[in-house]
């Protein structure tokens, strides 16, 4: 067999001798001897291939498999007939997004997080799972399944830094903050309403969601509403039912209550439910049952009172998880120190939500909602609602 120095090899692969050694030094050229201080090297060697190289080609991969995923799995559902999106998509993988989705909306806490668990192995899929497969596991109330998920989250941001994959957990990771009313943890690009990092199949809808949900949660309602009637005109309606959409349209409703508009929220709430009570999509309502002080309750009697009490049975259940959550992730422990109809008002009071309308939400009379106020601000060691944002939402 012929040989040739480091040297040759080095003009030979177009590299640097010191390349040449420390792959020789690292025994990655196979056949290379070393014959005291020289080493030789096998005539038809070729150069080895950079490893990272073959990273970076693996996250690419990934990063396309999870776009093509994303894709596949934001078409809207059948607005007669949602459940029959499972047999239409393809890609099983989609299949079992939307039957997530589907089990999430109908309080089937336990098959949604069952998909996520059923993506092990599959990083795309798996990323795509864990928005619902967080909510699930809040609605659920085990926080710690959703320690390992989050640390899961971590992982893909920091290894794929810079990378769709990266991105989505990070937006996974976000949602979070959202959920449990901690806006003021959340980052820099969705308290800005920065996508720009997104690439555009990364489903805007539920983007402009969170920032709508973001915008209401510090009692920007005017905005809030602008940015999810925006969404909702040039987006999916009328052409099925999509995740997104759903939550859009409560956020429409829960702004113009919170801007004092009763009638217009309530005629918003009950075109949401003609569109999703009929496939027993609850969950989007037991979530918000306290946020709109009873207009949920009145809408549920009108029209669909065989729902009233199985979403006030959810929400029964899953308000104090998510309160939980709230009190694990930002490390306050307020509803220890506040009753839970205590912690429901200073939450409406820190939105900066008019007194007059939480004291009707509430049907109490506007003096004894100030003197509970009063009580509450006791409670806390505070004086006025700019401190309670503070402590309930986390904003300094």
């Amino acid at each position: 067999m012929d040989y040739i120095s480091s040297k040759e090899a080095a003009e030979k692969w177009q590299v640097s001798l010191r390349q040449v050694q420390r792959l020789l030094s690292k025994g990655r050229v196979p056949g290379a001897k070393k014959y005291g201080p020289a080493w030789m090297i096998p005539a038809n060697a070729e150069k080895p291939s950079d490893p990272r190289r073959r990273r970076d080609l693996t996250n690419q991969a990934l990063s396309s498999d999870l776009i093509r995923l994303i894709e596949a799995t934001s078409l809207p559902m059948p607005g007669n007939d949602p459940d029959s999106i499972l047999g239409r998509v393809k890609d099983e993988r989609a299949a079992l997004q939307y039957k997530a989705e589907i089990a999430y909306l109908r309080g089937d806490f336990v098959t949604a997080y069952g998909c996520y668990q059923a993506t092990e192995g599959d990083p795309a899929a798996r990323l795509r799972a864990s928005l619902v497969g967080i909510a699930a596991l809040v609605s659920l109330g085990d926080y710690s399944a959703y320690r390992e998920l989050e640390a899961s989250l971590i992982h893909y941001r920091e290894a794929y830094l810079g990378s769709e994959l990266a991105l989505v957990a990070e937006l996974a990771l976000t949602s979070l903050a959202v959920a449990v009313a901690a806006p003021g943890l959340v980052p820099d690009w969705l308290r800005e309403g920065d996508f720009q990092a997104f690439p555009i199949q990364m489903n805007p809808s539920f983007l402009l969601y969170m920032r709508a949900k973001y915008l209401l949660y510090i009692g920007q309602y005017a905005a809030a509403l602008a940015v999810a009637q925006s969404v909702l005109a040039f987006g999916l309606r009328g052409k099925g039912i999509s995740f997104p959409e759903i939550y859009l349209q409560l956020i429409c409703a829960l702004s113009c209550h919170c801007l004092g508009h009763s009638d217009k929220a309530g005629h918003l709430l009950l075109n949401t439910m003609r569109i999703t009570l009929p496939h027993g999509f609850i969950t989007p309502f037991a979530e918000h049952l306290s946020d709109f002080g009873g207009l949920i309750e009145q809408a549920l009697n009108l029209e669909f009172p065989q729902y009233l009490d199985t979403v006030t049975a959810q929400w029964q259940e899953t308000v104090k998880h998510w309160i939980s959550f709230h009190n694990q992730f930002t490390e306050d422990h307020i509803t220890t120190i506040l009753s839970l109809r205590e912690y429901h008002l200073a939450q409406l009071v820190a939105r900066r939500i008019p007194y007059a309308v939480i004291a009707g939400q509430f049907n109490i009379s506007l003096g004894r909602l100030k003197n509970i106020m009063l009580e509450i601000y006791e409670k806390l060691g505070i004086s006025n609602r700019d401190e309670l944002a503070a402590h309930v939402l986390m904003l300094k």
